[in-house]
């Protein structure tokens, strides 16, 4: 006997292509762009929706026209902004742009994106005055750059080479050039602090500096052997803060003679190995990936034969807003109920502001079915009307995120949207799947 099960296991409800829609951003531009002024400006801003949406743009809060800008062209079909830079002043157009995604049923907008000009700003003019130390001694060299945007990388030379860094000499965060002690062979006129600037491709130098020994000591061996002592930082505690997510960078720099080696440990817990590496001859500790639990009091130590200086670093993590649970397109019935909800959390606790299509939601027109409850609006017997995009906007003193969800209220009847007649061949005492796509608002029950 043959028997063919025949089972109904793609029984799904999807969206024809002319169901309406509001506007959903689906490409947008990073919140802060930092531009090359020899470039053309881009910014990003695309969004889908039925009927497919209208695009607007705001500068610095304010309407931006931009069919009265010949230097600015919005992409047919889109909202990217392309702003030609050539012959303008580029500054003339920084700021904090947003943009807006409109159609019959809703309105979305994008993050604020702040639009700044790189910049590789020159030395400011100085003369160095010739340096005479001691042998033996330790020595900071300041190197002091010029603020660019982004900051530069910063690289030490002499006339022909990059200067060797070791144990004794180090380069700290700041760019300084830091020796633990001096010896006869760090005697040199031309230690020069160079600063590359990255969008721009450009290097600047400071006025070289001369460093020479003293001369009745050119000749003779370091007098005074001493125990390790702190250049960097400075006293017996410092503080850092650093955001979650990010990378902890702690550095610790020592003089002494003999030069000190560097130690580190966290006071009451473990260093995280799996996201921790030394770096600069142990001399900087890196961790990765920070979360809460790296709060604490980082001790590094340094050590040399005559004995040992310690330091301790507080380290306090805070974080900017990240989701929890962000907020989802709901596509309702008239009379349904639905539910968005905004969970995030930071440190500080972020504030969390409602929106619809894209006004504050104590401005928007009145709507009965809405209730808002922190960080829940709650939406209860929807009808036709009630159709709209919810912005949620979570912020605190380190940052923000915002996220667009749409509430579609559909009246729709049910469709079958297989094809009828279909054909399938099934081999005998298998399964047979026999599809059955639908699509309405209410979701339909499907019967055989």
């Amino acid at each position: 006997m043959f028997t063919l099960w025949c089972l109904c296991l793609s029984c799904v409800s999807i969206h024809p292509s002319a169901v309406p829609q509001p506007p959903t951003i689906t490409l947008q531009s990073p919140k802060d762009y930092i531009f090359d002024p020899r470039e053309n400006i881009v910014i990003h801003c695309e969004a889908k929706g039925k009927p497919n949406p209208s695009f607007s743009w705001t500068r610095n809060g304010t309407h931006f026209d931009v069919e009265k800008d010949s230097k600015v062209l919005m992409r047919p079909g889109s909202g990217t902004l392309v702003i030609d830079i050539s012959g303008e002043r580029a500054d003339a157009y920084e700021g904090t742009y947003q943009c807006t995604a409109h159609n019959d049923h809703g309105t979305a907008v994008s993050n604020n994106i702040i639009i700044r000009q790189s910049r590789s700003p020159l030395w400011s003019k100085e003369r160095n005055e010739a340096i005479t130390v001691q042998m033996g001694v330790s020595l900071v060299l300041q190197c002091r750059p010029p603020a660019g945007l982004p900051p530069p990388v910063i690289f030490w030379m002499d006339n022909s080479k990059m200067l060797p860094l070791d144990q004794r000499v180090s380069q700290a965060l700041n760019g300084d050039l830091y020796f633990s002690n001096v010896l006869p062979e760090d005697t040199r006129s031309d230690y020069i602090c160079y600063a590359r600037f990255p969008h721009t491709q450009t290097i600047q130098q400071k006025q070289p500096i001369s460093v020479t020994l003293n001369a009745s000591q050119r000749n003779h061996k370091p007098e005074g052997e001493r125990r390790p002592g702190f250049m960097m930082p400075l006293g017996a505690t410092s503080s850092k803060m650093v955001l979650r997510g990010e990378t902890l960078e702690l550095e610790c720099i020592a003089e002494g003679l003999p030069t000190p080696a560097i130690s580190w440990k966290k006071d009451g817990g473990e260093l995280p190995n799996s996201r921790m590496s030394l770096r600069d001859f142990k001399k900087m500790l890196k961790i990765s990936d920070v979360n809460e639990a790296d709060a604490g009091d980082y001790r590094c130590t340094a050590t040399n034969n005559l004995g040992t200086a310690h330091h301790i670093i507080k380290v306090v993590v805070k974080a900017a807003p990240f989701w929890v649970s962000a907020p989802r397109n709901l596509i309702l019935a008239p009379n349904e109920t639905g539910i968005l909800t905004c969970r995030v959390n930071g440190e500080p606790k972020p504030k969390i502001s409602w929106f619809v299509n894209g006004i504050p939601i104590e401005n928007a027109p009145e709507d009965h079915s809405r209730k808002v409850e922190g960080d829940t609006v709650i939406l209860s017997n929807v009808q036709t009307g009630s159709s709209a995009v919810y912005q949620c906007n979570a912020s605190n003193e380190f940052g923000y995120l915002m996220a667009n969800a749409f509430v579609n209220v559909l009246a729709e009847e049910p469709r079958v949207l297989t094809p009828s007649n279909q054909v399938y061949q099934v081999i005998t005492n298998n399964p047979a799947l026999l599809h059955c796509a639908s699509f309405g608002s209410p979701i339909p029950t499907i019967t055989w």
